[in-house]
């Protein structure tokens, strides 16, 4: 349940779609540093969930991880939930035995009591499915009253730019290959338009109180140069929210 956005080379449809357990290692020291999680996603999902002392925080999506580090830094008890065994496996070298871990994906109900998070991060996540009315339910259910759900996902707008034939108001899926650390990987993606993701929120159970779409972390353009020739502070990628469970 992790993802990125590196260029994309030309779909062979052959290699299993979203298999993360395949290309794990590949995927998580990739993007330990990179521009799009290690200077963008992850400072700007940090931004928003602030001071986390003492919360009580789900990591829907954790991957191998780092996102999990940052926050126990900074005082947050953390669990991390993945679909992908593998990064599960890397999660917890990371993190030690002690940290609570858990496989399971958004397709069945969450192994936690209602209202038993502050705060959820789901990073990357929602993009991969193609309904958000249950997800979206039981994120509702194990956050207290008045708990925040920040997610992350594929800014709409950069699908009709990608391919200007897609039709933006649709939900579809589309499908990449992509390679990290010199590995290939399919990705398989669901677009929906803003309304769409902004509809779901509502149903669900949330008040939007945030939606950003943020520049690249300080120090950025003196990585990546690619950065500094972009001629703005920001860049078209990811959308950013902040949800207020009620």
């Amino acid at each position: 349940m992790s993802s990125d956005l590196e260029q994309p080379a030309a779909s062979t449809g052959q290699a299993a779609a979203n298999d993360y357990d395949s290309f794990a290692e590949a995927y998580a020291a990739e993007t330990e540093s990179n521009l799009i999680n290690g200077y963008y996603t992850r400072p700007a999902i940090l931004d928003l969930v602030g001071d986390v002392a003492g919360r009580r925080v789900l990591d829907v999506g954790c991957g191998a991880g780092a996102l999990m580090v940052a926050l126990r830094e900074r005082g947050a008890f953390v669990t991390g939930v993945d679909s992908s065994v593998r990064m599960l496996e890397l999660a917890r070298e990371r993190l030690g035995d002690d940290t609570a871990l858990h496989a399971a994906d958004l397709s069945r109900p969450l192994p936690f009591a209602d209202g038993a998070f502050d705060d959820v991060i789901a990073c990357l996540v929602l993009h991969y499915l193609e309904d958000w009315a249950a997800p979206l339910a039981e994120l509702r259910r194990v956050l207290v009253p008045g708990g925040r759900l920040v997610a992350a996902v594929n800014h709409p707008f950069v699908r009709k730019l990608a391919d200007p034939e897609a039709d933006y108001f649709a939900t579809h899926a589309w499908s990449e290959e992509y390679t990290f650390g010199g590995q290939r990987a399919v990705l398989r993606l669901w677009h929906r338009p803003l309304h769409a993701m902004t509809g779901a929120f509502g149903a669900a159970g949330f008040r939007i109180v945030v939606v950003s779409e943020p520049a690249p972390a300080p120090g950025a353009r003196e990585v990546f140069p690619e950065v500094a020739g972009m001629g703005s502070e920001a860049f078209l990628c990811f959308l950013f929210f902040v949800l207020e469970a009620v």
